[in-house]
């Protein structure tokens, strides 16, 4: 399975008591991710979660081997729910062309961050945009661009 295929849900983040529970990093905000018979991907591998928990508004979880620190948590694809309507997986947005209304290139996305009021799509020119109705007009995912509404780019 390449990497392609998979998700990145989270990291093995630092232990938790002395069962060999951890902490998620980076945790998707799916909890059925980290419920008690999920199978995630640990460095690649296969691994049940045979405990699941919340502390400090994180999820704890122990999985049925050891994982080292900083491993990736991850689903297959194949796994994932569609999104619902308006909405998009990060991995979906990344790396799609985005222009403006008059077709103007404005780079690729090459991140999606989370911001204080709303996410932001991280361009490879250096332009940060939000993620709102009033900047995006049309995500097209088979053509692969995304169109930003004038006014959010500043000429030059």
């Amino acid at each position: 399975m390449s990497r392609d295929d998979r998700v990145l849900v989270g990291r093995v983040g630092k232990p938790h008591g002395l069962n060999g529970a951890f902490a998620v990093e980076q945790a998707s905000e799916d909890p059925e991710r980290f419920a008690v018979g999920a199978t995630l991907l640990v460095g690649g591998e296969p691994a049940r979660v045979v405990e699941s928990k919340r502390s400090r508004g994180r999820p704890v979880i122990r999985i049925d081997r050891e994982a080292e620190r900083g491993l990736p948590l991850e689903v297959r694809r194949s796994e994932l729910p569609p999104p619902e309507e308006g909405s998009y997986y990060e991995f979906q947005l990344v790396g799609l062309a985005v222009a403006d209304e008059e077709g103007e290139s404005l780079g690729r996305v090459t991140a999606v961050r989370p911001g204080v009021a709303n996410d932001v799509v991280e361009l490879d020119s250096g332009l940060l945009l939000p993620l709102v109705d009033a900047c995006v007009r049309e995500v097209d995912l088979e053509e692969g661009r995304i169109v930003i509404a004038r006014g959010f780019v500043s000429p030059g």
